[in-house]
C-alpha cells in the first residue's frame, strides 16, 4: 500500500523547511507515517496479510531511527515534530 501522489505533495508543502526539500527528517518521518497509517487500516480488514506485515514493521523501525536522529541533533525540531503529526505523547 503506498499513498497518492496528491497526498505526498500535500505532506511536502506542510512537512518541508524550503523549498524543494524531500529529504529532510520531517519530511521523511511524515511520508512514513502517512504509509503506516494506510497500511494499518489495510491490515483491519486483512488480517492474514503476514508479509505486508513485515513491510509495516520495517516502516515503523525506520521512523523510529530518523526520530532518534532528529531527537538527537535538535530536540525544539523533534517535539514539534511529533506534536505536529500527533504520534506520541
Amino acid at each position: 500500500m503506498s499513498i497518492t501522489a496528491e497526498e505526498k505533495q500535500r505532506i511536502l508543502k506542510e512537512f518541508a523547511t524550503k523549498e524543494g526539500d524531500t529529504g529532510s527528517p520531517e519530511v521523511q518521518v511524515a511520508i512514513l507515517t502517512s504509509r503506516i497509517t494506510t497500511l494499518t487500516e489495510h491490515f483491519k480488514t486483512h488480517k492474514k496479510d503476514n508479509h505486508g506485515r513485515r513491510g509495516l514493521l520495517k516502516m515503523v523501525a525506520q521512523r523510529r531511527k530518523l526520530l532518534d536522529y532528529t531527537r538527537a541533533k535538535d530536540e525544539a525540531r523533534y517535539q514539534d515534530l511529533i506534536q505536529r503529526l500527533g504520534i506520541r505523547r
